[in-house]
């Protein structure tokens, strides 16, 4: 999300889509979004399952979890993860973590193995951080700095990669460096252990949020003596509450049991209440959302970390107050939005993208992405949440339903006054974000206000090519993003750096904006080490960005999932949006 590093992060880290059908009472299919926090960034939300049992949460029980999408690439190196992510998260500890707290205070972060968040020097240049005491392995074995040094840099390795890049860009050295495989037992210089407590970063660069880079994985301590390489996903040594016992078919079954090494005096976090928790992957989505309702037998202690319920179950559930009761609501840090390439005429003229704005009917688009309940309306680029820097603006007002005559009249200056005809590129995936139902709601604003639409729609694979492609990104195309931790840096920078534009390869900066004033003001943000001042200059980066009408914001996803009706502590943040599995009883 940043810098070079970003362009590779976000191919994996994208929050993915799918349809679900489901059989709640009389049986309809429903399609909703869904999303893979264990692979993707940072969000936003708040909400619990109210109805779900009752009672003081007590330690004991196993939890079952129901995915869609297997846990794979189990090696702290290799996961793509957002504040050490959810399962893994039970497994790996790392110097800092998300606050595992419901809403606003969920989006901080705060200590994990490291006593606070980190000492900066004086531009943020470097970054020293310092062990509790009293860290263990799951053998007993103290945990050293040396152990995170050697984590790190085995994420390096080529044999060993998908996780989190920005080490590569961020730290002195990184770019070429490949590993402690391949570096003769040197390491890398700018990861510095004067002792067994202290471990200290070198920067190229200023990096204020580097403590929310310090919860990926990756700073997750690895022993050297124990690290198999490829095979030690099978096997990972456990810093965390819960240490792996079976991973059978690549993450497709996992199975957790208690850590008796783990010591909750140093770590506030997790609370760890179940004794195992049983994960179950490769399923359909209707199965799990079934097996969550009904909740028979070890389904009443079940949950899902990837699998939302759609517009048509939402319904079904209806007036069952028992079913509504555990239904979690979250929302993600993420953007659904039209993208423009100026390159493209008509889209080279600052009009047409202002005409194209003001016709947007978002209340159709809405209800193409599955309704109210499931999306909600987006006129600026960051999400409405107080930790991306969120600054409200609505630079070319079309309401509710669009503006179609501001729309014409500002064709008619372009140049245009008997309209237009344009292609809209869209998946053909039925995600409800950039598939053809909200093409077609886009299509038929725009008719409104006599631009005439042709759809190109593509698979998606094809789709994300051609998007991501700079030399021959589409003139207009819907998109979407999302940060890898709750800020304005990650969502903001990818997209409108001109340092990020990459001319063969994945290139997010559609617009393919270069602007110096843009890019030293981000620059000047990542110095700040007060998050808090940061989030005010993003926002307003965010604001002045906007009136160049590089993209039409059209709304931000709401998630929506079902727990079993033995499950209590239910607890979703203003960072994953989702349910907190290290939270979670069932007792």
């Amino acid at each position: 999300m940043l810098r070079p590093t970003f362009r590779q992060s976000h191919i994996s880290r994208r929050v993915a889509a799918v349809a679900v059908s489901l059989v709640l009472a009389g049986g309809a299919a429903a399609c909703g979004p869904k999303d893979a926090t264990d692979k993707a960034g940072s969000g936003s939300g708040s909400g619990d399952a109210s109805g779900a049992a009752g009672g003081a949460p007590q330690k004991g029980g196993t939890l079952t979890v129901l995915n869609s999408e297997p846990q794979s690439d189990f090696d702290p190196a290799r996961l793509y993860t957002s504040g050490g992510g959810n399962v893994p998260s039970l497994v790996f500890r790392t110097l800092t973590t998300r606050n595992r707290e419901a809403g606003k205070p969920g989006a901080q972060v705060v200590p994990d193995l490291a006593t606070d968040t980190g000492k900066p020097n004086a531009d943020a240049t470097e970054w020293t951080y310092t062990l509790k005491d009293g860290l263990t392995y799951e053998d007993g074995s103290p945990i050293t700095t040396a152990d995170i040094k050697y984590g790190i840099e085995r994420s390096f390795a080529a044999e060993l990669s998908g996780g989190a890049p920005y080490l590569r860009d961020w730290l002195v050295g990184g770019e070429t460096y490949e590993g402690p495989y391949k570096d003769g037992g040197n390491g890398l210089d700018s990861i510095v252990v004067p002792d067994a407590k202290t471990i200290v970063f070198k920067l190229r660069k200023p990096e204020g949020e580097f403590p929310f880079v310090a919860t990926q994985t990756q700073f997750a301590p690895v022993p050297k003596a124990k690290d198999t390489g490829a095979k030690y996903e099978e096997h990972p040594v456990s810093s965390g509450p819960y240490k792996v016992v079976k991973n059978d078919n690549d993450g497709e079954h996992l199975t957790l049991e208690r850590n008796e090494h783990w010591d909750e005096k140093t770590d506030p976090e997790r609370k760890a209440y179940p004794d195992r928790i049983d994960v179950r992957s490769g399923l359909d989505s209707a199965v799990i959302n079934q097996r969550l309702s009904t909740s028979s037998g070890p389904d009443a202690a079940a949950v899902t970390t990837d699998t939302n319920l759609g517009p048509a179950e939402l319904a079904q559930i209806g007036d069952n107050k028992e079913l509504a009761g555990r239904v979690g609501t979250g929302h993600f840090g993420y953007v659904n939005y039209l993208a423009f390439n100026p390159k493209v005429a008509p889209f080279d003229n600052p009009k047409v993208r202002q005409a194209v704005s003001h016709a947007i009917n978002r209340t159709s688009v809405i209800n193409a992405a599955g309704g109210s309940a499931l999306a909600e309306p987006a006129t600026t680029f960051l999400p409405e949440h107080e930790a991306f820097g969120f600054t409200p603006y609505d630079h070319f007002p079309a309401g509710k339903t669009g503006d179609p005559a501001k729309a014409r009249e500002l064709l008619k200056e372009a140049g245009f006054p008997d309209g237009l005809t344009v292609t809209l590129t869209h998946s053909t995936a039925q995600n409800r974000q950039t598939s053809p139902e909200v093409a077609t709601a886009v299509q038929q604003a725009l008719a409104a206000a006599g631009v005439t639409v042709k759809l190109e729609g593509l698979e998606n694979n094809a789709f994300n090519e051609k998007r991501w492609d700079a030399a021959n990104t589409p003139g207009l195309f819907l998109s979407r993003w999302g940060a890898d931790w709750p800020s304005g840096g990650p969502f903001l920078a990818p997209i409108f750096d001109g340092r990020q534009i990459v001319a063969k390869g994945s290139n997010y900066n559609h617009a393919q904006l270069n602007d110096p004033a843009v890019n030293t003001e981000i620059d000047e943000i990542a110095k700040l080490t007060d998050l808090k001042e940061a989030g005010k200059r993003w926002g307003a980066l965010d604001k002045k960005i906007g009136e160049q009408a590089l993209t039409v914001p059209l709304f931000h996803p709401v998630y929506k999932r079902l727990v079993g009706k033995d499950i209590k502590n239910v607890v979703i943040s203003d960072w994953t949006g989702v349910l907190d599995i290290s939270q979670v009883s069932v007792k």
